[in-house]
């Protein structure tokens, strides 16, 4: 398997330009450029942009189900934290990084043909038995045999990538399996007051009480390589949609990825949930949402915070929440109309395309 890669005050030794921090800026009177004047690498014209997206679950999922209908050129980091369901089992059993969110991405990565739409369903398809084989997804179990046979996360994933014909390239954000840990005020009902530590991102999600930081086990884990490449080569980073603390914090939680957040040319978007998640974000306003991910990051800078224009009651307190980030808001309907608090694949596709056109460069991508 992929072991330890080297820090990263290092992203010059994987043969990157290496900025200077940049902290908050505006985004109001920044004309877009072409990539060759922020220092990445020479666009043809009319090249579509590179996009990274950040995430887990079925957050990750719903931003890389927009993402592939307007750039081929997408990439997605996802978090290796998850130790429920079969994930948690094939993480206990060998060892290995849980390949849940994975398989979920490569799934929304799917095509909308005939192909696409038979191999999503075949590696989200789940067993149902009275074995130990009940509850395990197909996806699952096809990952985690290319890893044992390849001896290599990257490359196994990018296979499977190209057998569903996947729209995309699918990456860990980490080569180590990682426990989220969390410190929660009243986890036990019995004592509302008291401050635990939760292990687990699946206890984490989960619990009764007010999350108030998270963090990684091990502290320092590694990212992989090409996660970190990709960040760095990026046009866009999309950060988002997604559990707040256990798909979308804990990027920010291994070094190496949040250096390149920081050191990158690309311009990011955070897109903002839908509506508060039961335990972890119980009664947070969006606004909430910005102010814990800088308390975990406050050296990270953004340009847009995406936000479905019905899910904001505040827009002035979220104008000035994404001010801190050097953000500007973006309000646009995004949810479905069916009335859950789930993202609209088009109309999500429909806001971020309107966002690489408006804040990314003179003219469009394609």
């Amino acid at each position: 398997m992929t072991g330890r890669t080297p820090r990263l005050s290092r992203l010059g030794r994987l043969g990157r330009a290496v900025p200077e921090g940049r902290g908050s800026r505006p985004v109001e009177g920044r004309a877009g450029r072409p990539v060759e004047a922020r220092g990445g690498k020479p666009r043809r014209r009319g090249a579509q942009p590179r996009v990274v997206a950040l995430g887990g679950g079925m957050g990750l999922s719903a931003s890389l189900a927009a993402l592939r209908r307007i750039t081929g050129a997408l990439t997605a980091v996802v978090t290796v934290a998850d130790d429920g369901g079969s994930s948690g089992r094939l993480r206990d059993e060998l060892g290995v990084l849980p390949p849940g969110d994975l398989r979920k991405a490569l799934a929304a990565l799917c095509g909308d043909d005939d192909w696409g739409q038979t191999w999503a369903r075949v590696i989200q398809h789940r067993f149902q038995s009275k074995g130990e084989l009940h509850e395990h997804a197909v996806g699952n179990l096809l990952i985690v045999a290319l890893w044992e046979q390849l001896g290599d996360h990257v490359q196994a994933l990018d296979l499977v990538g190209k057998l569903l014909g996947a729209h995309g390239r699918v990456l860990p954000m980490s080569a180590v399996p990682l426990e989220l840990q969390a410190l929660v005020r009243g986890h036990d009902p019995d004592r509302p007051e008291d401050v635990d530590t939760v292990r687990g991102q699946a206890t984490v999600a989960l619990t009764p009480g007010e999350v108030q930081s998270v963090h990684l086990v091990p502290a320092d884990p590694p990212a992989v390589p090409e996660a970190v490449e990709a960040v760095l080569d990026a046009d866009w980073v999309v950060l988002g949609p997604g559990s707040w603390f256990s798909s979308v914090i804990p990027h920010l939680l291994v070094p190496d990825l949040l250096d390149a957040l920081t050191q990158t040319k690309a311009r990011r978007v955070l897109s903002l949930n839908l509506a508060p998640q039961p335990g972890e974000t119980e009664g947070f306003s969006p606004q909430r949402h910005l102010e814990v991910l800088g308390r975990h990051a406050p050296k990270l800078a953004l340009d847009v915070v995406l936000a479905d224009e019905a899910a904001v009651p505040d827009r002035d307190s979220l104008t000035e929440a994404a001010k801190r980030f050097g953000a500007a808001v973006e309000l646009a309907p995004v949810a479905r109309t069916d009335g859950t608090p789930r993202h609209d694949p088009e109309l999500l596709a429909a806001a971020y395309d309107r966002i690489f056109r408006m804040h990314g460069r003179i003219g469009p991508w394609r």
